[in-house]
């Protein structure tokens, strides 16, 4: 046993060398056989915070001058997994800084990673809410267990985002034009080179004060979409059901060839047929007038193919629930648009996600072919209504469990 305990000690000053920002405990004690089997999960009542030093704060920016990811709040929250320590460590809050890696680490080489997006609001009471963050745990470790890397207890984490936004709640926008993004990132850290399972990982969360994901002049304009299908963002039995970097990285090369034809996003499409898919980084709506005659509200179903979003899962529900058209799941293809808009059918196209919300689309330029969708030629668009109510759910304007104010 005391050659055991030894082992495990010299272990952890290993690790204290790679991640200097960790504490070690030179008290670590092996009770008994059951307490040293891997954690399944950290806790938040085992949290510590280091709060920055006055020197180490950040200055806030006016809400006029917010943009997308750009400030970032004065403190983060880390939580370190080795296996061979037993799993999950205890959760900790520091000052915002720079991570240290091993030049090897996993993440580094073979994107053994992933990321959530989430939003605190400021509401109308004063009180900070958090948007269905139930769903971006169950959505974290589904891709965690994708990317071989170690799933947690959900609540605890949010617990432990809660206590974050709380002691940066300054941060969070006095804007209702304006949220506190949060993200949420796991990663692999092994320190060894090799496709495998990382046995040693990082989970981190960052805040960062955000505006509109569009620039104003655009959301007026609608957004523009190139639609090529010479281009792939997903295929059955990948991963872009999965929220990791590995999914983006290759689409920054499209995204370069929409912005010098002057178009602001990509259209992804799929297969023969050309399925409409995601646009950009958003799910896609399609509201027009079906072959029967009546009202539809269509979104591609959850096949593989897109990310199964929160916001998507919101408008489906609420307008399931309002039972004034119908709501459907289904494949949408480019022939199909263009019958519609043909027809004057094609009523309505927007994408939604976290960060945008929701967002209309005017223009798809597809096979050299410009298409004008009517999206705002209506005077009371569908997207306008459905973003009336998320944003009265998320500013507190009504109560709703989706909501989970900070205490």
């Amino acid at each position: 046993m005391v050659h055991l305990r030894r082992k495990i000690l010299s272990f952890g000053g290993l690790l204290n060398q790679l991640q200097p920002n960790v504490r070690w405990s030179s008290s670590l004690k092996i009770r008994d056989k059951e307490a040293v089997q891997p954690e399944r999960t950290f806790k938040y009542s085992d949290m510590s915070v280091r709060l920055a030093a006055p020197h180490q704060l950040q200055i806030k920016p006016n809400v006029s001058d917010l943009a997308f990811g750009k400030y970032f709040t004065d403190h983060m929250l880390k939580v370190f997994y080795y296996e061979a320590l037993g799993g999950w460590q205890m959760p900790e809050i520091t000052p915002f800084e720079n991570l240290v890696l091993h030049p090897a680490a996993k993440v580094l080489h073979y994107a053994i990673e992933l990321f959530e997006g989430m939003k605190a609001y400021r509401g109308v009471d004063g009180k900070i809410r958090v948007f269905r963050p139930d769903m971006n745990m169950d959505r974290m470790n589904a891709s965690a267990v994708r990317s071989g890397l170690p799933t947690f207890n959900g609540m605890e984490l949010i617990k432990c985002i809660n206590r974050l936004i709380s002691i940066d709640q300054e941060w969070v926008p006095h804007s209702e034009a304006s949220s506190l993004y949060i993200r949420p990132t796991l990663i692999g850290i092994d320190p060894t080179l090799g496709v495998a399972t990382s046995d040693s990982a990082m989970l981190y969360v960052i805040l960062s004060p955000v505006g509109s994901y569009f620039k104003s002049k655009e959301s007026l304009r609608g957004v523009s979409l190139l639609a090529d299908p010479r281009y792939t963002r997903a295929w059955p039995g990948g991963c872009g059901d999965r929220k990791m970097g590995s999914n983006y990285a290759p689409t920054i090369h499209v995204q370069k060839e929409a912005t010098e034809k002057g178009l602001q996003q990509v259209l992804w499409l799929y297969g023969d047929d050309h399925q409409l898919t995601e646009a950009g980084t958003m799910n896609i709506f399609l509201f027009c007038i079906n072959d029967q005659g009546e009202k539809e509200l269509i979104t591609p179903p959850l096949s593989g193919l897109i990310l199964p979003g929160i916001t998507r899962n919101s408008i489906l529900a609420m307008t399931k629930e309002w039972n004034q058209f119908k709501v459907t799941e289904r494949t949408i293809t480019m022939t199909e648009v263009r019958h519609l808009l043909s027809e004057n059918r094609c009523l309505e196209l927007f994408g939604a996600g976290t960060a945008c919300i929701v967002s209309p689309v005017s223009y798809i330029e597809y096979m050299g072919q410009g298409l004008h969708i009517p999206t705002l030629d209506h005077a009371e668009p569908v997207h306008r209504l459905i973003h009336k109510q998320l944003t009265e759910i998320q500013y507190g304007y009504v109560d709703h469990p989706w909501a989970m104010p900070i205490e």
